[in-house]
């Protein structure tokens, strides 16, 4: 166990030394690659309006009009909730709209009930959280000594634990999909403690690197979009497992800056 602890904290050095020239960078970051899914989604609306119309009138039933009042209403809510959430203005209205957006497309697409899709939205889900508790905590902040401010500080508590438990439901899904190698096993093995260790809030921020890691890697390997030529519906749907797989990793960089708030073993081991 000492040995353990010996090479632990010498990582916990290491990770430290490398993160702090970027430290000032990593909250503009994660806030761009969180919102980089929806972002992507309004241009691919725009890019391919036709065919979307098309799919919503004639596979949905959608009415000629409500179609189009759907699908510009998802485009506008995306492009200005995602311009807010890089620019930290109204976060939380941001939050608002691109919830919403979520659950709208998956009704409407009729993607509500299909388990990989559900999944991977709920870890989006939980980088949105990510995201509104780095601005309760913000506001807490900025806020005059001797005014009352707990009440952000305990929802902040709150949302960090949901954030945490939904962001890694993906590498959960991942873990139990596709063919299962030697290579599998340890991603699975080293992804799934450091899973659990963001879930209970235990070394969380550097939990969260890791993972950060591996999916950076995975998503290069796996959804390669750029490769695929010979059959654009793939293509499409690999695209945006790639930008959603991205959203995600803003998410865990949103906890490596805000760290896994008062609901977790990292917290307590401060009162000891």
């Amino acid at each position: 166990m000492d040995q353990i602890r010996n090479v632990s904290e010498q990582t916990e050095d290491v990770l430290e030394k490398v993160s702090r020239p970027l430290k000032p960078y990593i909250p503009w970051v994660a806030r761009t690659l969180l919102v980089s899914t929806f972002i992507e989604d309004a241009v691919r609306i725009v890019v391919q309006w036709q065919n979307q119309l098309y799919f919503l009138q004639a596979y949905r039933g959608f009415p000629w009009g409500i179609s189009h009042f759907f699908l510009f209403a998802n485009v506008v809510t995306m492009l200005a909730c995602s311009g807010l959430a890089i620019s930290r203005r109204y976060t939380e209205h941001a939050v608002a709209g691109l919830f919403a957006v979520i659950v709208l497309q998956g009704f409407a697409y009729g993607l509500i009930f299909d388990l990989k899709f559900f999944i991977r939205n709920l870890s989006v889900i939980g980088g949105l959280l990510m995201l509104l508790a780095e601005s309760l905590l913000a506001r807490r902040r900025n806020v005059f000594a001797g005014l009352p401010s707990i009440s952000d500080e305990d929802k902040s508590k709150y949302v960090l634990l949901g954030g945490r438990i939904l962001l890694v439901l993906l590498f959960v899904s991942f873990v139990f999909s596709g063919e299962f190698t030697l290579t599998r096993m340890i991603v699975s093995i080293v992804g799934g403690m450091s899973c659990l260790m963001v879930a209970v809030g235990f070394k969380a921020k550097y939990s969260a690197i890791v993972l950060v890691t591996i999916l950076s890697v995975f998503n290069l390997m796996v959804n390669n979009w750029w490769s695929i030529d010979f059959n654009p519906t793939h293509r499409d749907f690999v695209k945006y497992d790639f930008f959603q797989t991205l959203s995600i990793m803003g998410g865990f960089l949103l906890l490596v800056n805000v760290g896994p708030g008062g609901f977790s073993v990292d917290e307590k081991k401060k009162n000891f």
